[in-house]
Parts: C-alpha cells; sequence; structure tokens
C-alpha cells in the first residue's frame, strides 16, 4: 500500500504533460494605388490535424466579402482556400484564425532511442513500393527550391559517415545549420536560391528549412517542407508586442519504424517545441501561405502581414 502524494509534491515522472493551447491570427493585407477590377487568392492558412496536434477552430476571413470561396484537401492533405473577389476593390485583408492544442514535446520524449542508419534509410526508400512510396516518394525527390547541389557536401559530407543513425545525422545538420548560419531578415526573399544563402551563410527560416532539405535529399533521404507558427517569448520584463511573430517553417525527415520527425534548424530543435504546423509539402511553394493575382490598371502594391501566437494550457 502506499500513502497519497502530499499537495505540494511535484507531479509523477510519468504524469503526462498536459497539451498547449496556441491561438494564432494571421492578417495579409494587400492596398492597391489603384482600384482593381478582378482578383483571384489562395491561402494555406487553416491548421491541420497531426499526431501531436488537433485543431480545436480555424476560420478565414476576407475583406470585402469575396464572390467565390471554396475550400479543398491538396494532394499531400492540406486544407486549402481558393477566393476570388470580382468587382473592383483597392485593398483586399485575407485573416486566418485558428486555435489548436499541441502536445508538449518534452525534448527528445517520444523518439525512438536508436534508429536505421541513414544509408539503411535510403535503400529502403530506394526500394519502397505501394503506401510507403506514396507516403514518402515524392517528399525524396529535389525541387527547384531544393536542388543538387556538389558545395553541400562541405557542409554535410562529414556527417554521413556510415552506420551512423539517421536521427543522428539529422540532429548533427541541424546543430551545423544553427551555429553557421545568421538569421538575417534582409538578406533574402522568396526567390533567393539556396546556393546564395548557402555562399553568404545567413538567410530566414525559410532558407535553412529548405537547406537542410536539400542536404538530406541528397542523400537519398525523405524530407518535407513545414510551415506554420512559433511562438516567440519576449526577453524577461518586456512586453510581448503584438505582431511580432511570424510565420515560420521547418522541416520533417522520415525515419524507419517510427515515422516523420520535426526538426527546426533555425532553432536547433529536434524536434520542435513550441510550434503550431499549417501545411507541408515539398518546397515553400507548395505551402505559400497567401498568394494571388489581381487584373486591373497599372498601380502600385502595399503588402502588409502580421501574425499573432498566444499560449496557455488546453482546458
Amino acid at each position: 500500500m502506499t500513502a497519497d502524494a502530499p499537495p505540494d509534491a511535484p507531479p509523477d515522472a510519468t504524469t503526462p504533460t498536459p497539451p498547449l493551447r496556441f491561438a494564432v491570427v494571421h492578417r495579409t493585407e494587400y492596398e492597391y494605388s489603384s482600384p482593381m477590377s478582378d482578383g483571384y487568392t489562395v491561402a494555406h492558412l487553416l491548421p491541420r490535424e497531426t499526431p501531436t496536434q488537433r485543431v480545436v477552430s480555424a476560420a478565414i476571413e476576407v475583406d470585402p466579402e469575396p464572390d467565390e470561396f471554396e475550400e479543398h484537401t491538396d494532394v499531400f492533405g492540406n486544407r486549402v482556400v481558393r477566393l476570388g473577389v470580382h468587382r473592383p476593390h483597392d485593398r483586399l485583408v485575407v485573416t486566418g484564425r485558428c486555435m489548436v492544442d499541441v502536445d508538449a514535446a518534452g525534448g527528445s520524449a517520444g523518439l525512438p532511442s536508436a534508429s536505421a542508419t541513414w544509408e539503411r534509410t535510403a535503400a529502403l526508400l530506394t526500394s519502397a513500393r505501394g503506401e510507403l512510396a506514396d507516403e514518402v516518394g515524392r517528399f525524396a525527390a529535389h525541387t527547384t527550391a531544393t536542388p543538387t547541389l556538389v558545395s553541400l557536401d562541405e557542409l554535410v559530407g562529414d556527417l554521413y559517415v556510415p552506420g551512423t543513425p539517421i536521427l543522428d545525422v539529422v540532429r548533427g545538420l541541424s546543430t551545423r545549420i544553427h551555429r553557421e548560419f545568421v538569421f538575417d531578415a534582409e538578406f533574402s526573399d522568396v526567390s533567393t536560391p539556396i546556393a546564395a544563402v548557402f555562399d553568404a551563410r545567413r538567410g530566414v527560416c525559410q532558407d535553412f528549412a529548405h537547406l537542410m532539405i536539400a542536404c538530406l535529399r541528397s542523400r537519398g533521404l525523405a524530407a518535407r517542407y513545414v510551415s506554420g507558427y512559433i511562438e516567440t517569448v519576449p526577453p524577461p520584463g518586456q512586453p510581448k508586442l503584438t505582431g511580432s511573430d511570424a510565420s515560420h517553417a521547418w522541416c520533417s525527415v522520415w525515419v524507419p519504424d517510427h515515422g516523420w520527425v520535426d526538426a527546426d534548424p533555425t532553432n536547433d530543435q529536434v524536434p520542435p517545441q513550441r510550434h503550431v504546423t499549417v501545411a507541408w509539402g515539398r518546397d515553400y511553394f507548395d505551402v505559400t501561405p497567401v498568394r494571388g493575382v489581381v487584373i486591373g490598371p497599372a498601380a502600385t502594391q502595399r503588402l502588409t502581414v502580421g501574425v499573432d501566437v498566444t499560449s496557455g494550457d488546453a482546458t
């Protein structure tokens, strides 16, 4: 017979950590110097269910009221919204609001203590058939944003030692990118190739995710691009600033006998700790948060994007 723990005793080590509840508001505003007569927009702003994330609520608001609004699921299982405004308008505001419960990662908790070697993993992918090929095959192929570059061997060649567990490769690559590359929001945009990022040793989360994916695919491994959000914590004693958060990107690697493992090289977290997953694909261009086209007279355009992420224990 065991005695009950006193009220102020720490919780038992086996007690599950309660999930975190994140509320996200992602606002994208376009302003045109002359009214546009027509416009079409595609948005990846609605989060998806994952083994560690549950969607409590999610919605997209559009101003002005769209003439068309349709949601579908793409080939990757992401929720995609297509909308159209087919009358004159000089601004368009697309706001995604969601609330999700995310299981606490607890560092490496939940990851296997041992994993297959990277070369065995690559061999399994090469011979994959059926459901496995459908799940991972498309994420092992290079894309324009994640090309094969000989120069990447300078960054990762010594990590691919025969017999090295794939999780050790993933952790080593995440750490190396985090240590050797500088986060510089002014350096790149969505069109900047990873060759330029590699040469300058600087970029943003999107660049680092593409770089890590290219390094993994260079050895026949499967990696996918993940878009979402991360909660940023202000310095002690300073208030959280409205709009200080932004869209975030990381990657996910397929590990035999386990499944997909997320890795955030920008923050060197395997797996990530306080992240909200929205969508995943082969690269950024499969899951662009908001993109579109407008029809009208020649005009200038101003784009403003603001993201707010708040959290608390899920109840």
